[in-house]
């Protein structure tokens, strides 16, 4: 008997897997996969092969859920790759107590229609949505896999399905890092040939008011870019004597913040323009004296760029600004000048990669030294994150060389997507050019392909547009590489499976307003998911393609 298949089945998985509050790092996101492999048991086809439904570990006490469903005698693999983790629901407010539970949320908010805001009012009047964090992002996509998977259990393709399904996506993809070497074992154990990684995240509109249903085939890149401004103390009363690290960041976030030289157009898409994730002085306590050291740290988008074309960029935007600094300084200065007797003294800015201020360091006071400062950072993480960490490493070895202020340090933190692109893969473009009259053909859908998935997702990790070897300016000037955080680049490099994603329509991710719309996921797409894999197992394999 069907278990995931109607309506009606899907759309109450979906609320159970919802009412697992898997907030990303939370103990429910832990628990999530004993669930998932509990509900994956209950089909005879895991029964009978139980080696092929596995919890692997992440390096920090998490487990992504692997099921294969394999086809006697063959070895073409799709893999359907999710995630399970959610972002918090601070943002419900009042209704943060239902976030998790999709009914109850659902039906208040058609009983409150007129405290909602007109955009969602109309959706309540006009169609089927479901509210709810995780409805749309992405819970439903795991929702459809595992109907793919018991669709699969049932001979419905002529071809191997791997399911995929990880932690950690809202935060640093830990779960998706983890599992691209356990794909490499599993296509060694099992002998599988990957065809497809599809990911079902949901359409991301490219502006308010989108109407467009889109179809990926490719997922954007993403870095963030940091600056350590290391100016000179003084007191308050004082000001010219010194240079205030706050005032450094501050002009250079006016420099990066929505810089449109930074952003980049390949065949009509644009990523968006740098923005700032975070900004603050380095003092930890209130005193009279300046704050000399400060931090900023932008989100940067990424498609075909090399590391080595974001960097250059990087440090020019921050000579740009330090000269700007040092003229507005001079300026007040000399004004300051005809109102007391003081002599303003010229300075200049050094601006420098960390690579620069690392090597600096290790000729000036040698390796040993360096090793325990960096020991003693870690040593102290206590309960900051990746970025926090980083920033204090950064810091730590601005202060040891403090000799080089005022000075700027341009760094890496993480995490980092690698931009992927499949639009000139045979297969996917058979596949899209199929999907398309498919869908159009059967349910007046026009599907609309998009090179780069906007919301950045998990498959960046499928591989690598460029050789590892390119990452070394990325590498060089991220302090915590290999100190708590890496990506597998070698296995991404021998991983490389091309990718697609097709997802349901939904509105407000990481809003409180987040919905699905439960007849186009759970009729359309579902039609949809099923024709596209057939068609990748179908669709005659390019020459020397693996």
């Amino acid at each position: 008997m069907a278990k995931w298949q109607t309506k009606e089945q899907l759309t109450q998985l979906l609320c159970e897997l919802v009412k697992i509050p898997s907030i990303t790092g939370s103990l429910a996101e832990k628990q999530l996969p004993d669930y998932l492999t509990r509900q994956l048991q209950t089909l005879p086809y895991f029964q009978e092969h139980p080696e092929h439904l596995r919890t692997s570990p992440t390096d920090d006490g998490r487990h992504l859920v692997t099921a294969l469903v394999k086809k006697a005698g063959k070895r073409d693999t799709v893999i359907l790759v999710s995630h399970f983790d959610v972002v918090g629901v601070e943002d419900y407010g009042a209704w943060e107590t239902h976030a998790f539970d999709p009914v109850e949320l659902t039906s208040y908010f058609h009983a409150h229609q007129h405290e909602l805001p007109a955009d969602v009012q109309r959706d309540l009047r006009d169609g089927n949505w479901l509210f709810g964090r995780g409805t749309m992002d992405m819970k439903c996509g795991l929702a459809l896999h595992l109907s793919l998977i018991e669709q699969a259990c049932n001979g419905e393709f002529d071809g191997n399905l791997l399911l995929v399904t990880v932690p950690d996506e809202e935060v640093n993809s830990v779960g998706m890092r983890a599992a691209v070497p356990a794909l490499l074992e599993l296509s060694r154990e099992f002998g599988l040939e990957y065809r497809t990684v599809l990911n079902s995240e949901p359409v991301f509109p490219r502006f308010p008011g989108d109407p467009s249903n889109y179809l990926y085939t490719g997922s954007i890149g993403k870095v963030l870019p940091g600056f350590l401004c290391y100016g000179k103390e003084t007191h308050v009363g004082e000001p010219f004597a010194g240079l205030n690290g706050n005032y450094m960041a501050s002009q250079l976030t006016c420099e990066l913040e929505l810089n449109t030289s930074f952003c980049e157009i390949v065949e009509g898409e644009s990523t968006p323009p740098p923005t700032n994730l975070m900004q603050k002085g380095l003092k930890k306590e209130y005193s009279v004296q300046i704050p000399h050291r400060a931090v900023t740290l932008f989100n940067l988008f990424l498609l075909e760029k090399k590391m080595e074309d974001v960097v250059q960029p990087l440090l020019d935007a921050a000579q740009y600004a330090a000269e700007r600094m040092v003229q507005t300084w001079t300026h007040q200065a000399e004004k300051f000048a005809g109102l007391s007797p003081f002599q303003p003294k010229p300075f200049s800015i050094q601006v420098m990669s960390y690579e620069t201020l690392h090597d600096y360091a290790l000729r000036t006071y040698g390796e040993e030294k360096l090793q325990a400062l960096h020991a003693s950072v870690l040593a102290n993480r206590n309960d900051k994150d990746d970025r926090d960490l980083t920033i204090e490493l950064v810091d730590q070895l601005a202060i040891l060389c403090k000799e080089l202020a005022p000075m700027i340090i341009l760094f890496f933190a993480p995490p980092f997507y690698p931009a992927i692109s499949s639009r000139h893969d045979p297969l996917i473009q058979r596949t899209v050019s199929e999907l398309e009259a498919y869908a159009l053909a059967k349910h007046k859908v026009k599907l609309v392909k998009q090179n780069y998935f906007g919301g950045i997702s998990d498959l960046s990790y499928a591989g690598l547009q460029y050789p590892a070897s390119s990452m070394q300016p990325l590498i060089r000037n991220m302090p915590l590489w290999n100190q708590g955080y890496s990506i597998p680049l070698q296995e991404m490099e021998d991983l490389k499976v091309p990718v697609l994603n097709l997802g349901p329509i939904g509105r407000d991710a990481h809003q409180w307003s987040e919905r699905l719309d439960v007849d186009y996921a759970f009729d359309t797409l579902k039609a949809m998911l099923t024709h596209c894999i057939h068609t990748l197992f179908h669709n005659e394999k390019p020459s020397g393609h693996s």
